[in-house]
């Protein structure tokens, strides 16, 4: 098992513990599952837990947020962890996934973190409330992830998604389509760029309507 880098004390603080039994919950139990590839083990900390972790940057204090796809946790998890003051849902259809969610967050003592079962366009998931922002990490098209989690959050609040090197193109190929689900005032920004070699890429669209 890898020991986290440096930047993982400055990124998670006294909470580096959780961080490190996270990490290795995913590097077995998550690999024997099928959540994470053999390959990616090796880079556990710098590509899945520390990038995810420094999402944290774009939330206000105290703030709600929806992980949409959360798969084995990402973001959700390291976000939740880094920042005890959010109150983080991980919402995820797969059951597989879910299961494995509710185990981390029950093993870890997680009590800023719920785990709902669902698509993010089912109506039990909506039911369950807005939130101050929606956030995700390789799930889909920009347009129809604006479609997706813009509806979860409340007028004013937002949708900040992780993504590539291609998001300037995507933004301008789905305009169209974040204006129709409500979005506006998008902004392409950076996190963890004070700690991480290779910092976080986001995007920010408030819902306005």
């Amino acid at each position: 098992m890898n020991p986290p880098p440096e930047a993982a004390a400055t990124i998670f603080g006294d909470r580096l513990p959780l961080a490190i039994e996270y990490h290795r919950l995913l590097a077995t139990v998550g690999s024997e599952r099928g959540f994470i590839g053999p390959r990616e083990i090796d880079r556990l900390w710098d590509r899945h837990v520390l990038n995810c972790a420094v999402i944290g940057e774009a939330f206000e204090e105290g703030a709600s947020v929806a992980d949409v796809g959360s798969g084995a946790g990402l973001p959700g998890i390291p976000l939740a962890i880094a920042r005890q003051d959010l109150k983080i849902r991980l919402i995820e259809p797969l059951l597989k996934r879910s299961t494995f969610l509710n185990e981390v967050v029950d093993e870890l003592g997680l009590d800023n973190v719920e785990v709902i079962r669902g698509r993010a366009e089912d109506p039990e998931v909506r039911r369950a409330g807005r939130v101050d922002a929606v956030t995700s990490r390789a799930v889909a098209p920009l347009g129809k992830l604006a479609r997706w989690c813009l509806p979860l959050a409340h007028v004013g609040g937002r949708m900040v998604a992780m993504k590539g090197a291609s998001i300037s193109e995507e933004l301008e190929r789905d305009k169209y389509d974040v204006r129709k689900a409500g979005g506006a005032d998008a902004e392409i920004f950076f996190a963890g760029e004070s700690v991480l070699a290779e910092p976080t890429r986001l995007i920010s669209i408030r819902r306005v309507k």
